[in-house]
């Protein structure tokens, strides 16, 4: 009775990391979504900094430590 061999004969031993990335590498898609690049453009902007300032309130004076 002939064993099934478990390994191809050029076994190459990679490290986790190594294999992680490459497992990540091959498995994630290179690209967006198109329902993603259609959405380009569609939101506003978030505001500059001092915009979101200009809209608060005077702030108080504190006890001092």
């Amino acid at each position: 009775m002939k064993m099934k061999k478990l390994m191809p004969e050029k076994t190459v031993l990679l490290s986790k990391t190594q294999w992680a990335t490459k497992l990540t590498q091959e498995k994630l898609a290179h690209e967006w979504p198109q329902s993603i690049i259609d959405m380009v453009g569609t939101w506003e902007d978030f505001p500059d900094i001092e915009d979101i300032r200009s809209q608060q309130e005077q702030d108080v004076e504190h006890e001092h430590l």
